[in-house]
């Protein structure tokens, strides 16, 4: 029996996926079932827990041949990432008490660096958590489906808004089913004490490269437009964020490369699925 959380999105659904398929058991961690009702009927075991409940995710946890944890995400953070610190200290209690003999942790590329930005929090999930004695920490790329939020506009307008920039700038990324596929393959490995993988996709990605395959997957052209870095807090808080600079700076840190992989003692892993697959996919779907 495996334990995964975040069974309902991308990710977690995709560890789920690749396990059962490899003939193991599963156990999805829940808020809601209503939420997962498909998943009974795939043979997936739901245990119903609140993340911050340290008793109950160590009781889904307990009598497990390996757990997936991660975070949900959290883009509006408060100052000093507090609710970031309450998710990580019932994870690493309910850890700590269940003693699974296999934990691989979701975190993301940067969570090395020392300059604050959004994904500090990962930071902090590694750091707590990196007490524990037998851990691989995942380390992905920006995620494709991230450019979900760009196929309407784009649809409609022809213009792809890109944060990212400069747009002929190569950046590292990887489809989300990748990553719970690699996160899968990690859990069904035997290893012990803590490992660091970083995942990225088959080939690095520019903002041009991105409009131009959407254009093709929207059959139209698509032209990429850099959005002006004075304007973005502005853009975020009329999207309601009330603590944007955070997500400013995981922005800035990946356009000027301090948010980059480590190297060095990481394993570095490649996926399998490419942008063009990733974008086809999204643009299928009525937005």
């Amino acid at each position: 029996m495996f334990t995964v959380t975040g069974i309902t999105g991308q990710v977690g659904s995709a560890v789920a996926q690749t396990l059962l398929a490899a003939g193991k058991s599963v156990r999805g961690i829940v808020r809601d079932p209503q939420n997962a009702s498909g998943w009974p009927a795939r043979g997936c075991e739901l245990f119903v827990a609140d993340l911050h409940d340290a008793n109950a995710l160590g009781e889904a946890f307990a009598a497990t041949e390996g757990v997936f944890v991660m975070l949900p995400p959290i883009f509006d953070p408060s100052p000093g990432f507090q609710e970031c610190r309450q998710l990580v200290g019932a994870l690493r209690k309910a850890l700590e008490a269940a003693q699974p003999p296999r934990i691989v942790c979701l975190s993301s590329i940067g969570a090395q660096a020392t300059q604050t930005s959004l994904l500090a929090q990962l930071q902090i999930l590694e750091q707590e958590l990196g007490a524990l004695p037998v851990i691989a920490f995942l380390r992905p790329a920006w995620f494709m489906e991230n450019f979900a939020w760009d196929v309407a506009p784009a649809r409609e307008t022809g213009s792809l808004h890109s944060f990212l920039q400069p747009l002929d700038k190569s950046f590292p990324m990887i489809a989300t089913r990748d990553v719970g596929r690699t996160a899968a393959e990690l859990l069904l490995e035997s290893w012990q004490g803590q490992r660091i993988v970083e995942l990225e996709g088959p080939e690095r990605i520019t903002p041009l490269q991105v409009a131009t395959t959407m254009g093709h997957s929207l059959e139209r052209e698509v032209r990429a437009e850099a959005v002006p870095e004075e304007s973005w807090e502005a853009i975020f808080r009329g999207q309601g964020m009330k603590n944007p600079i955070p997500r400013m700076q995981m922005l800035e840190g990946l356009n000027q490369g301090w948010i980059d992989f480590e190297g060095g003692k990481a394993e570095p892993r490649k996926g399998k699925i490419h942008l063009e697959e990733v974008l086809r996919s999204l643009a299928s779907k009525k937005n």
